[in-house]
């Protein structure tokens, strides 16, 4: 009785779900058809999907198709899965077969509410079964194995585990551990161009399991991007969302692919310098694994799309009625745009700028509000081309913004981006006469990753005039801008020690790079098992350095030499703001930008316009004189 009775309390206090866990059973489904490799046809007679659940590890399930194929099982009720178990197809290929396959769960027959339990990242071990825990608390009444990019969904068998039950939404399985961003398309169609918007189910999962869903459309997005193999994309909400931490609510969201950048994070250390520089909007990014229709893509980063959003570019949304007074002033948003003539809102400025009008978008922008963007934009131009060739200061900082123009320019210095001048957006506000510049964008060839320019800290002029590339005539703009008026260059200088006594130093940036990689490891990890491309030069890519850890370290190394390079040009020796080159015994002792001592005494001077370093009762400060 007592050797009953302690049977009965182990088995009461085992965990419930390992009481109730079983071996589930239901209808097979799967893509179809399916493969008779006597001779490699279309078949709905052999390796059919009952072939993956009959525990016959010789046979196998094998679909037509080569990618975003299938086989699974309906549950007839909800199940939460609690173990799933493979074996790979017998014969020569099957092991590498079952990398990178996905198994999902759902509770739609169509799988647009799919959402991964398990992704397998190694070879299985034909005549074995391979079993994984899944930690998903939700129920699903479908589940299926997806088989990897190009690899016919293969498999000898599959199991899964679990007990019937709903479930609920407060555990999710992420691949790698970091975000992840699940895009389920109707019919499961793959998306093929910028124009076509493609019925969707979008997923987006954070780290501490919460999450946003909503229907979208998904198209590709980018320009040079869309001939790269791992395409980029564009999600369009129904209803706006925050997806992550995001600052802005809204329904337009990109998904960066950074295919030619094997560092995976140089559109986010952009960012990261724009912050630090204080451009007055950032783009928002972050590293993030995508699945597309069961198959993984790969890490991606997750990132704002540039538009009028009181998060984003935060002007005055037009109206169609805005068409005279002021409300036809702004707000409006334009890119500076190589590729402006492929767009239907463009125009070619008087000395051949081309610009795309992004907001008001080409839908709902008047004729008034075009006419009035090109004469305000050639306004600005001819402004920026007197200052040059009268060598007399017309006032372009009266029309064209300084401070934004500076840092914009120095983020694309420092990262060394060839692009930053085919790509520039712009945006002026209502009721003011003058354009900002901004935000920052682009950088997947950026920080040396451009063979036109490798090695650029070699050079001893900046990028953009020398060898960068530029929309139209914008580098003879630029060039007027920065080289051509007294002021520029004392001016960057100012805004350059600012960023470097704010963390813009080796240390603090390489700290950076480091814990982002720390972050995607795993993630890169499957990235470069999905796209085999460490040992070959994609896009750009001036050296193949054959290993994710070589790119980071090169990373770093190019970062640190250039902070040393741009201090040269710009003639500025860092002073250390808790740590002035001297001190002195008096209350107050002020030191230049140059690090040479201009002041010690008892009263605050009055000084020049300028930045200083001041040490005042033993608190070091930095101080912007603007009298």
């Amino acid at each position: 009785m007592r050797n009953i009775f302690l049977l009965l309390l182990l088995i009461l206090t085992l965990p419930l779900t390992a009481v109730e866990s079983q071996l589930l059973t239901g209808t097979p489904i799967g893509s179809s058809p399916s493969v008779d490799y006597s001779n490699n046809s279309a078949s709905t007679t052999v390796n059919q999907p009952s072939a993956a659940f009959d525990g016959d590890l010789n046979t196998f399930y094998a679909s037509y198709g080569r990618s975003y194929t299938w086989v699974g099982l309906d549950l007839g009720t909800p199940h939460v899965i609690t173990r799933v178990g493979w074996s790979p197809r017998n014969d020569g290929v099957g092991p590498e077969r079952v990398v990178l396959g996905m198994i999902e769960g759902a509770n739609r027959s169509d799988f647009l509410d799919a959402v991964p339990l398990y992704l397998i990242d190694q070879k299985g071990v034909i005549g074995e079964m391979h079993y994984a825990d899944i930690i998903v608390s939700k129920g699903f009444r479908y589940v299926r194995y997806v088989g990897p990019h190009d690899k016919r969904c293969n498999i000898a068998e599959l199991e899964f585990y679990g007990h019937a039950g709903e479930g609920d939404d407060s555990k999710f399985y992420l691949p790698s551990g970091i975000p992840v961003v699940i895009m389920s398309t109707v019919n499961a169609e793959e998306p093929y161009d910028k124009e076509h918007n493609i019925p969707s189910y979008v997923r987006i999962i954070d780290t501490d399991n919460s999450y946003v869903i909503d229907t979208a459309t998904t198209r590709l997005r980018g320009n040079a991007s869309l001939n790269f193999a791992k395409k980029p994309y564009r999600i369009k909400f129904e209803s706006k969302q925050r997806p992550l931490d995001a600052p802005a609510k809204a329904k337009k969201w990109t998904l960066i692919s950074n295919y030619g950048d094997k560092t995976l994070m140089r559109n986010l250390l952009a960012f990261h310098i724009s912050e630090v520089i204080g451009m007055p909007y950032t783009p928002y990014g972050r590293s993030v694994d995508v699945i597309l229709n069961g198959e993984y893509k790969g890490c991606y980063q997750l990132c704002d799309q540039i538009e009028v959003n009181k998060n984003r570019v935060n002007i005055d949304e037009m109206e169609t009625s805005d068409i005279s007074g002021e409300a036809l002033t702004g707000g409006y948003l334009w890119e500076i745009d190589a590729y402006a003539d492929q767009e239907v809102s463009w125009f070619n400025s008087n000395h051949n700028i081309p610009v795309t009008i992004k907001s008001p978008d080409e839908e709902d922008i008047t004729p008034e509000q075009s006419k009035y963007v090109a004469d305000f934009f050639n306004k600005m131009e001819e402004t920026v081309y007197a200052t040059y060739f009268d060598n007399k200061d017309y006032g372009w900082r009266s029309i064209l913004d300084a401070e934004t123009f500076l840092k914009h320019f120095l983020i694309g210095e420092l990262s060394g981006n060839t692009d930053t001048y085919w790509s520039v957006y712009q945006y002026k506000k209502r009721g003011e006469d003058k354009a900002y510049t901004g935000p920052v964008w682009d950088f997947d060839i950026a920080f040396d990753n451009d063979y036109r320019t490798y090695p650029l800290n070699n050079k001893s002029e900046f990028v953009c005039f020398n060898g960068g590339s530029t929309a139209g005539s914008m580098g003879q703009f630029v060039r007027r801008v920065v080289l051509q008026d007294a002021q520029t260059i004392p001016e960057l200088r100012e805004i350059w020690a600012v960023a470097r006594c704010n963390g813009i130093d080796s240390a603090s940036l390489c700290m950076w790079i480091d814990s982002i990689a720390e972050e995607i490891d795993r993630s890169q990890t499957f990235t470069f098992m999905r796209w085999d491309i460490l040992n070959r030069q994609e896009h750009m890519n001036p050296v193949a350095r054959g290993s994710f850890a070589a790119e980071v370290a090169y990373l770093k190394d190019y970062i640190s030499k250039r902070v040393e390079w741009m201090d040269k040009r710009l003639g500025y020796v860092h002073t250390d703001v808790q740590s002035p080159v001297t001190s002195s015994p008096l209350p107050i002792a002020i030191w230049d930008i140059m690090g040479r001592m201009v002041y010690t005494g008892s009263e605050m001077p009055m000084l020049e316009n300028g930045l200083y370093v001041v040490q005042e009762n033993g608190q070091t400060t930095i101080k912007l004189i603007n009298n």
